[in-house]
């Protein structure tokens, strides 16, 4: 092994260790460090990373930007190790982010997108019988990819109804509430799943193999299920191609309970922390993000409004 291998696996630990969650960064960087090994490079250098853009620079702009960024953080680690190694200037790839519009599923879709994951080919079952129930918790508690991911066994407590997120996006712990549904579906998941491995796994969704699914194979299972019920367009070579993500799940559960408060009469400014906490965010303007970001959610928002505005010019 390589020493930028070495010092990327005492990287990555020390990182996940403060509680970040490193799963696309991990993939990203050891991509860059397997390209450096095949050209025989010992440090870092704007040359080497240029020369990986130049041989993989099929992305768009904002995604190598992003790119850059993680390479730009493991170099500025490695510079206090060995001065040899030198951080990429942050202007080498111009990005803005922009953060994508949700995409709303309607029931039927989400059905659909159900049906289709029970489909999945597998060689004992398991596959199918992750993912649609993976898939099925992301939709009706908003849980990150991630965090659905990284729920070992003992994180699912069915018996009072919570699951434990030790590790969410801001690096805190929080409990999510299930609903009696949403407990039955998870008793029965693991159940079978037991059944078919022949054992309890620590980790509480697992793949074939009996081992934790990463980031990219949902992402990929999930991209496989709408290609084929019509919600991304067919691709070739395995490729994603662009169209609902799995993270709009999470964006659905959110936009709908929103929706239901303006619906039903509640106020949203006292609901909006009680979801910012149930979602992890680390601000609730994260959460406010959606009123914008979803026109019927700008639709309720503006009627309230606009009601709340005549009432006090009629006092």
């Amino acid at each position: 092994m390589s020493t930028l291998a070495k010092e990327l696996d005492r990287y990555l630990s020390v990182r996940r260790s403060l509680g970040f969650d490193l799963s696309t960064s991990a993939r990203v960087l050891r991509r860059f460090v397997a390209f450096a090994e095949a050209r025989k490079a010992r440090h870092v250098t704007t040359q080497l990373f240029l020369a990986w853009h130049a041989e993989f620079g099929e992305a768009r702009q904002d995604t190598w930007h992003a790119r850059l960024g993680m390479v730009r953080q493991f170099a500025s680690w490695l510079t206090g190790i060995d001065p040899g190694n030198k951080v990429p200037p942050k202007a080498l790839i111009p990005g803005r982010y922009r953060r994508s519009r949700p995409y709303i599923y309607g029931d039927d879709e989400i059905a659909r997108i159900m049906a289709e994951a029970a489909r999945l080919p597998s060689t004992n079952g398991i596959r199918a019988l992750t993912f649609t129930t993976l898939f099925g918790l992301i939709a009706v508690t908003g849980l990150r990819v991630s965090e659905a991911l990284a729920l070992d066994h003992d994180d699912v407590d069915l018996e009072c109804g919570v699951l434990t997120i030790r590790r969410g996006k801001p690096g805190k712990a929080r409990i999510v509430p299930l609903s009696s549904s949403a407990r039955d579906q998870l008793a029965s998941y693991g159940r079978e799943r037991d059944r078919l491995l022949g054992r309890t796994p620590k980790s509480f969704f697992v793949s074939d193999v009996g081992k934790r699914p990463d980031d990219c194979s949902a992402r990929y299972n999930f991209a496989t299920v709408c290609q084929r019920i019509g919600l991304r367009s067919p691709q070739k070579f395995n490729r994603h191609g662009r169209g609902p993500r799995i993270h709009d799940l999470r964006h659905t559960f959110a936009a709908r309970t929103m929706v239901d408060w303006y619906r039903s009469g509640k106020d949203p400014e006292r609901e909006m922390i009680k979801l910012s906490t149930y979602l992890g965010h680390s601000r609730p303007e994260h959460t406010y993000w959606y009123i914008e970001a979803v026109p019927e959610l700008l639709e309720l928002a503006s009627k309230r409004s606009a009601r709340a505005i005549s009432r006090e010019r009629g006092q």
